[in-house]
C-alpha cells in the first residue's frame, strides 16, 4: 500500500470533534485525493458525523450520500473513516468502525481507518494521537508508520493547540447537530477558514 499524508485541517477537525464530545464516542469521514509518488493518498479534510448513536444505519446512509455528493463537487473522494471510542483506554476498532471502513475500502482502494488514542489526545501531544490502519487480506492492521506522513506535524500540533485554547471545538458542527438544526453547516467552512489562516501564518505567508 502507498503512503498516506494527513493534512493539518483533517487532523485538527478530528481532534476538535473528540474535544467537543469528550465523554462520547465520535466518528466521521475522511476526504482526500490521490497523486504523487507512489499512489499517495492525501487526506485533506474530514466531516464529523455523529456523537450520540454512531450506528443509526438510516442516518449513516443519509450522511454518506450527502458527504459523497459534496466531496465530488470539490474533486475529493471519501477516502476513510475515523472514530474515537468513549473509553479512555479503548482504541480498538468496533464492529461499526470495521464495517464502515470495509465498505469504504470497496468503493475506494487504499481507504484507511483512523482510530484516535484518547490517552494521547491532550492539548499538546508529542506524537500524533492516532493509529492509521489499512486493510490487508480483509483484516485491518496498523499501517507502517514510515508510510504515514504529516503535512507538518509540529505545525499541526501547535495549530490544534491554539484552536483548543480558543475553544474552537465548541463551534464544530457534526452531522448529528445538523440533523437537529439543518441551518448548521456540517462542512464547517468557518473552521476551515480559520485553520487555513493559521496554516498561512505558520508558513510565514500572512
Amino acid at each position: 500500500m502507498g503512503e498516506v499524508e494527513v493534512s493539518t485541517q483533517a487532523y485538527a477537525k478530528m481532534c476538535l470533534h473528540a474535544a467537543r464530545h469528550p465523554h462520547a464516542a465520535v466518528n466521521g469521514l475522511l476526504l482526500g485525493r490521490r497523486g504523487g509518488p507512489p499512489e499517495c493518498l492525501f487526506l485533506t479534510d474530514c466531516v464529523p458525523l455523529f456523537h450520540s448513536n454512531l450506528a443509526l444505519s438510516v442516518m449513516l446512509e443519509v450522511a454518506l450520500n450527502q458527504v459523497d455528493l459534496w466531496a465530488s463537487r470539490s474533486n475529493l473522494l471519501v477516502a476513510g473513516y475515523y472514530q474515537a471510542n468513549a473509553g479512555l483506554d479503548d482504541m480498538s476498532p468496533t464492529p461499526l468502525a470495521l464495517k464502515m471502513a470495509g465498505r469504504l475500502a470497496e468503493l475506494s482502494e487504499g481507504a484507511v481507518l483512523i482510530m484516535l488514542d484518547n490517552r494521547k489526545l491532550t492539548q499538546n501531544p508529542r506524537v500524533p494521537p492516532v493509529v492509521v490502519l489499512e486493510q490487508r487480506d480483509r483484516h485491518w492492521l496498523p499501517k507502517d508508520k514510515n508510510l504515514v506522513m504529516w503535512q507538518d506535524w509540529e505545525s499541526s500540533r501547535h495549530i490544534c493547540k491554539s484552536l483548543l485554547e480558543a475553544k474552537a471545538h465548541t463551534q464544530l458542527v457534526d452531522f448529528d447537530a445538523h440533523l437537529d438544526d439543518i441551518r448548521r453547516d456540517w462542512t464547517n467552512q468557518h473552521l476551515n477558514t480559520e485553520i487555513a489562516r493559521l496554516v498561512s501564518v505558520a508558513n510565514g505567508s500572512a
